[in-house]
Formats: structure tokens, C-alpha cells, sequence
């Protein structure tokens, strides 16, 4: 074995170790936004806010709260910050307090959680490194190396929204526990040793096409994670405004959500703002074809599917401008759109055979 082979391998085995130490990180995580998922259920600020919640369509525009204070005084506090709920009707709904609570002890937990998922997105970062200089490529030449820099980019998607002072911790549990079953299902069931390309996709249009795609698929799993949360918040303000008592999982969990009108708007944004990227993707996609294969689309699984979803969330968009279709409807036709890219990439790599099954699984 000459030198660069064994530097090669030994690169390989150091993207394996540093993947499977990131999935250890990320079990931190997971735990620590347990932890502050937990002690957040026992903030009275997350319990005043369910009692703010419950006052959906009160015509008052103050809340009169009785607070104990010398002399026995009453304090008339101003209602907190109201968010137009984005979908037909009106409901006037604050954002929930977080996972958090407001408490010190799920405020901590949540920072650890999100120092841990940060070491974690490091750690991935560098094993994805690894595995592009073992191949000397672009790591994203199968479903192993696609699956590990999806999840990567999703994270990073997470972190910027953080940086920059958004309100998302609340994605932190799934986003991470998603993270988990990803990279599960690349390190078990997906792997493949580093090897090369065919000659035919040796192209600079691999880092383009590939990596768009990447990115795409990180910011609309960031938007359907919205959407999903957005129904069930949705679905249990319908229950206070109409006077129904939610279970004790509603009260403790989604009452700490965002407002559905929050939710909404933020998946919606990002969905939109992502949407000219994905259309980009797929005219790179038809001219890298036509490098590769002498035609720019020849109607492949991958790029039937690729158009399919293209059109899902191009109607999820139109729907979302049109008055009869805001709200739940679009939130389905939103989650079926993300269900296509889902399918695009698993379905299609795994279960049909087509010219882009040279990367096998």
C-alpha cells in the first residue's frame, strides 16, 4: 500500500470516529434539552402564560392579575405582546414562553443543550472534512456522505437562526433528535467505504448542484419542523378559544410554543426563502445532465421527483397568497411538498433504478 492510499484510509477511519463522537455529543444534547423541557414545566411564568393563553378573544385590552403586595394593592398589567394569527379568522395569542419556562434551572439546561449541540456540529463538521479529503471530493458522492452533511447543514441552519437572535430554541429536542436518527441510519444502513466517482460526474457542477440540494433539504426540514409544530399549537388554541379543556401534555408542552400565528409565519418565510435556491438546484441539476449524459433531462426518478416537489411547494406558496387556502390547509400541503423531497431522496435512491442509482446506498 503506497503512502497517499494509507493517508487516505487513515483519513477515512478518522471521518469515521469523529461522526460516531458528534452522535455521542448530540446524546448530550438530547438529554440536556430533556432536562430543560422538564424543569421549564415548572416555571409560573409557563403557567401564567397558559392563564394568558386561555384569554383568546377576551375584549379587554388590559389583564387585571392580583398580585401580593404590601397594602394589598392591585397591579393592572399590560397584556404581553399580541401576534395577528396568520391564518383566516382572528385569534389574539402570545408566544409561550420557551422550552424554558423562564426558570433558571431549564434557562441553564437549555444553554448546556445548545453548547453541546454546537461542540457536536464541530465534531460533524470535521468528520465530514475527513471524509471529503479521504476521497479527495466532494463528500456527498452517495447517501452516507449526502445523509452526514444534510444533517451538518441542518444544524448549521439552527445555529445561524440563533446567532442570529431568533427565537427557535424551541426546535432544539427535535432538531437534535432528528440529527440522531439520521446520522443512526447513514453509520448503519447507508455506509459506504470512500471510493470514487464514475468519470462521467468528475465536474465542478457536483459542488454546485449537490450542495444547493443539501442546503435546500436542511432549511425545508427547518421549515416542515415549523408547520408540524404549528398544527399542534394550532389545534390546541382551537381547544381554549372554544372553550375545551387541553390534556396535560397540551398545557405543559404547547402552551411553551411559540403562537400558531408565529409558527406560521416563520415556516412559511422559510420555505419561501429557500424555494429560488431548490429552482436553481434543479436547471443546475438539467445542466450538469447535459455534460454528464448528453441531455439535459431525460424524465429519471430523481428528476420527475425533483420536479414533483418543486410543483408541491410552488403551490404550497401560491396557496399561502391565496385567502381560502392560509392556515391549516397550506400547513398540509406544505408537509406533503417536504413528504416529495423526503421521497426524492430516500424513495427514489433506494427502491428505483435509474441513471442517478450510480451512487448506490
Amino acid at each position: 500500500m503506497n503512502l497517499a492510499a494509507a493517508t487516505n484510509e487513515n483519513l477515512a477511519h478518522t471521518s469515521n470516529v469523529l461522526i460516531y463522537s458528534s452522535m455521542a455529543v448530540y446524546t448530550i444534547a438530547f438529554f440536556a434539552h430533556i432536562a430543560e423541557w422538564v424543569f421549564g414545566s415548572r416555571s409560573k411564568v409557563g403557567r401564567t402564560a397558559a392563564a394568558l393563553t386561555g384569554a383568546v378573544g377576551a375584549p379587554s385590552a388590559k389583564i387585571q392579575v392580583q398580585v401580593a403586595q404590601k397594602g394589598g394593592a392591585t397591579a393592572v398589567l399590560d397584556r404581553p405582546k399580541i401576534i395577528t394569527r396568520s391564518a383566516a379568522g382572528s385569534r389574539d395569542v402570545p408566544d409561550g414562553p420557551g422550552a424554558a419556562g423562564g426558570t433558571f434551572k431549564g434557562d441553564l439546561w437549555g444553554r448546556i443543550a445548545v453548547s453541546m449541540t454546537v461542540l457536536a456540529f464541530l465534531v460533524q463538521t470535521g468528520g465530514v472534512v475527513a471524509r471529503a479529503l479521504s476521497v479527495q471530493r466532494a463528500p456527498w458522492g452517495n447517501m452516507y456522505e449526502f445523509s452526514i452533511t444534510f444533517s451538518t447543514v441542518a444544524v448549521a441552519a439552527y445555529l445561524i437562526l440563533l446567532a442570529l437572535k431568533k427565537n427557535v430554541r424551541w426546535m432544539g429536542l427535535l432538531l437534535v433528535t432528528t440529527v440522531l436518527l439520521d446520522l443512526g441510519i447513514a453509520t448503519t444502513v447507508l455506509y459506504t467505504s470512500s471510493d470514487q466517482l464514475v468519470p462521467a460526474l468528475h465536474s465542478y457542477w457536483l459542488w454546485i448542484h449537490v450542495s444547493t440540494a443539501i442546503i435546500c433539504g436542511a432549511v425545508f426540514y427547518i421549515g416542515a419542523v415549523g408547520t408540524l409544530l404549528y398544527l399542534f399549537r394550532d389545534s390546541y388554541e382551537s381547544k381554549l378559544a372554544n372553550g375545551v379543556e387541553p390534556g396535560s401534555f397540551a398545557r405543559s408542552v404547547l402552551s411553551r410554543l411559540p403562537a400558531a400565528a408565529t409558527l406560521d409565519k416563520f415556516s412559511y418565510r422559510v420555505n419561501a426563502a429557500v424555494f429560488p435556491l431548490w429552482t436553481f438546484t434543479i436547471i443546475a441539476g438539467a445542466i450538469w445532465a447535459g455534460d454528464a449524459w448528453g441531455r439535459y433531462w431525460g424524465w429519471d426518478p430523481k428528476e420527475v421527483w425533483s420536479f414533483i416537489t418543486w410543483v408541491a411547494y410552488a403551490c404550497y406558496l401560491h396557496a399561502r397568497a391565496t385567502a381560502g387556502w392560509k392556515g391549516r390547509k397550506a400547513a398540509y400541503l406544505a408537509l406533503i411538498a417536504f413528504g416529495c423531497w423526503l421521497f426524492n431522496y430516500y424513495g427514489v435512491n433506494i427502491f428505483v433504478t435509474g441513471k442517478h442509482s450510480y451512487a448506490g446506498v
